[in-house]
Order: C-alpha cells, then structure tokens, then sequence
C-alpha cells in the first residue's frame, strides 16, 4: 500500500466529509430533541461512511491490513486537523499564544468524547468492509512443492 497516496486521500476524505458531507446534512431538518441521536446526526455519520468507504476503494485496500491501516490514517489525520484547526482558529481570533496555550488543554476531554469513537468507528468499518469486501478471492496459492490439506 502507498502510504504517501493513503494520507492525501484521507486528508482529501477528511475534507470533504468535514464541508460536503456537513454541507448536504444541513439540508436535513433539525432535531427539537437534543443529543447525538438526531436525525442529522446520523445521516452525517452515513453519509461519512460511504465516502471513507468510496475513498478506501479508490485507495485501492486489497485485505483487512491495508484497510486497518487506511482507516487508522483516516482517523489520525482528522485528529490531526481537527487540533491543528482549533489552535490556528484560536490563534487567528485572539492574536494571543496566551489564548492558545490556554486552549491547547480542551482537547484531551474533546478526545474522551463519544464523537472521537464514532469519528474512529466512520474511518476504521467502512475501510475494513471494503478490504474485506475487495480481499476475497485473492487467496495466494499454496507454494509449489508443499503438501495440500
């Protein structure tokens, strides 16, 4: 697997899931019942599911290794950014490192949230499908010579 392609196609996938796919679910209508089982909730995870799932085929995951590693990379990336992002906004609103030294701390409880496991949970089973999916049938032969069972 190209490592190198693996990240600018997660990055990619990122992005998109972060503004196409946010963009299409605000055009579901909004909940009046608070929480994370809303109906834009889960079309958002969805909808990010079949992107990475798309992405991981274009990735071109060929057995669960590959798509574990093109799903960790996923997941990484949008961490990643998602820190990366926070800061540079804190940093762009206030002009103060004061402000972002102080921020910096929010993060942990943002990676102990139930979002970080869905988060995981859209890059990691949608790649694993498809490995598994694109990974049958390309059982290697058995070495010439050795005995069959």
């Amino acid at each position: 697997m190209n490592l190198q392609k693996a990240f600018l196609i997660t990055f990619l996938g990122n992005y998109i899931t972060n503004t196409v796919v946010a963009a299409l679910v605000a055009l579901v209508p909004a909940s009046a019942v608070p929480g994370m089982l809303t109906p834009q909730y889960i079309t958002f995870v969805v909808l990010a599911a079949i992107v990475v799932g798309l992405l991981a085929a274009w990735q071109g995951v060929r057995s669960i290794n590959a798509a574990a590693i093109f799903g960790a990379i996923g997941f990484g990336v949008s961490l990643a950014v998602a820190f990366v992002s926070g800061v540079a906004g804190v940093l762009t609103q206030t002009g103060d490192l004061g402000q972002v030294a102080a921020v910096i701390p929010n993060f942990g409880p943002f990676l102990l949230s139930w979002s970080t496991l869905v988060l995981l949970g859209y890059w990691m089973i949608p790649s694993l499908l498809v490995g598994f999916m694109m990974g049958r049938g390309n059982a290697s032969p058995a070495p010439a010579g050795s005995p069959v069972m």
